[in-house]
């Protein structure tokens, strides 16, 4: 059996005790760190954490408050960039909205709108009902009401519907030639297309029919009957 050592590099071989106790057991009060305690920084050696200014230069610290800034400019920049998009947004809903109730409460008014024009080609326009339908039709002139449909426009099928059809030797192409019912729009918005008589020139009149010198109308109705006479 080997014998133990008596010593070692970290003493003589006894146990080396290190009280490190702030308080002190026997009177009570806090005792005073020792000068090796003192010179690593505090208890333990650690060292007390330093501001992290002292960590970087000058040149360093202006490089990170640009970027911070430049940070913050783009965020700046965002939140307005989508304020002004929703206020936008918000804007053009609000005018559809708008369009869209004026143009329902305008639909209803068509047919007195109707009723007045019969009356005053009729000349029946006078007195006190004048004054009413002249009001009337300033309000909803005010509101964007506007009408068309005028003998002689080129036909559109856009704006127009064709009641009538026939051929005519003066006009150059269709052509809407009698106004059944104006037609009324709100700025884009179409509310009631023009009911209109289209003609179209007469070169372009079927074959069949220059030579046979029948209304046109007429002509579907006698191939049916020679087809169920065959």
């Amino acid at each position: 059996m080997t014998d133990r050592p008596t010593g070692s590099e970290f003493g003589d071989g006894e146990p080396v005790v290190r009280d490190k106790r702030r308080i002190d057991p026997e009177t009570g009060k806090l005792r005073e760190p020792s000068d090796g305690a003192s010179a690593a920084g505090g208890p333990g050696g650690q060292q007390p954490p330093r501001d992290p200014s002292d960590l970087v230069g000058p040149s360093a610290q202006e490089a990170l408050l640009t970027e911070a800034l430049a940070e913050r400019t783009a965020d700046l920049q965002r939140l307005q960039a989508e304020y002004v998009n929703y206020k936008r947004r918000v804007d053009r809903d609000r005018e559809a909205a708008r369009e869209l109730v004026v143009g329902t409460v305008l639909t209803e008014l068509l047919g007195i709108l109707d009723d007045i024009g019969r009356a005053r080609e009729a000349g029946e326009l006078e007195g006190a009902f004048k004054a009413v339908a002249e009001s009337l039709e300033r309000v909803t002139e005010k509101l964007g009401l506007v009408r068309f449909g005028e003998k002689g426009d080129p036909f559109d099928p856009r704006i127009h519907e064709a009641l009538l059809h026939n051929y005519s030797d003066d006009v150059d192409g269709p052509t809407a030639t009698m106004i059944m019912q104006p037609g009324y729009r709100l700025g884009e918005r179409i509310l009631r297309a023009a009911r209109v008589a289209v003609s179209e020139p007469t070169e372009q009149l079927p074959a069949d029919a220059a030579k046979a010198d029948v209304p046109v109308e007429n002509i579907d109705d006698d191939k049916a009957a020679d087809e169920s006479a065959e």
